[in-house]
């Protein structure tokens, strides 16, 4: 028995796990921005800083998964313009077009990164761990887009939404909520959109969601089962 070198017994550092684990990093950065949010998220300046940590860690995210160059310039470009809006909007009043045009940028950051998760899923011809993670890291990546996309709708067309509280301004978090409950289908939220735009944004993410199911998580299963048969 060939006995194993000192190098391969030393225990791997955070850079070589982050590495190999990308999509894992992502998805627990999500949650624990989930998490994290209600208790800071009710100022602007808590909102901002965790769009700034997001904005950062997918930065990662796809620097490390990334396949081609042509993945890595979009990505950078996006999240370099998304983190600088998000630290302008520390500064300015939420009525501010910053704001606006934050959203819009952080909403094709996070669908670009959403396809380049997907791209990146759909390369391997073995189902490895970390696919697994990129499976509900794409997945969160993907609400987020959608609640960027409604808090822009919000801005451009006021009470585009309503709750039990009323038609009226739903907070950013609360677009999340629908977002996820959108994209889940399980239609547990009281954020309803009344407005045209609204409406048609939550049809569009609806149907994301089933085609998500229906082509990423399928062809998940398949490549496992087929592993499981060689």
């Amino acid at each position: 028995m060939t006995e194993a070198s000192p190098s391969t017994l030393r225990p791997r550092g955070l850079r070589q796990r982050v590495a190999q684990y990308p999509s894992a990093v992502l998805l627990a950065m999500q949650v624990a921005a989930i998490v994290v949010y209600p208790f800071v998220g009710t100022q602007e300046l808590g909102r901002a800083a965790l769009s700034v940590i997001g904005t950062l860690v997918l930065g990662l995210a796809i620097w490390t998964i990334r396949a081609t160059a042509a993945h890595v310039v979009p990505a950078m470009v996006l999240g370099a313009t998304a983190l600088a809006l998000s630290i302008a909007e520390i500064f300015v009043a939420t009525s501010s077009p910053v704001h606006l045009v934050s959203d819009l940028v952080h909403v094709l950051f996070y669908f670009y990164t959403s396809y380049a998760l997907v791209r990146y899923l759909f390369g391997d011809d073995w189902v490895t761990s970390d696919d697994l993670f990129g499976v509900g890291a794409a997945f969160t990546v993907l609400a987020w887009g959608f609640a960027y996309a409604f808090d822009a709708i919000q801005f451009l067309v006021p009470s585009s939404f309503t709750a039990f509280q009323g038609p009226g301004e739903r907070t950013w978090f609360e677009l999340l909520y629908l977002s996820f409950a959108n994209l889940t289908s399980v239609g547990l939220s009281d954020i309803v959109p009344i407005g045209r735009q609204a409406r048609a944004w939550s049809m569009i993410e609806q149907l994301a969601g089933v085609m998500y199911v229906a082509m990423v998580v399928s062809r998940m299963v398949s490549l496992t089962v087929r592993r499981s048969r060689s």
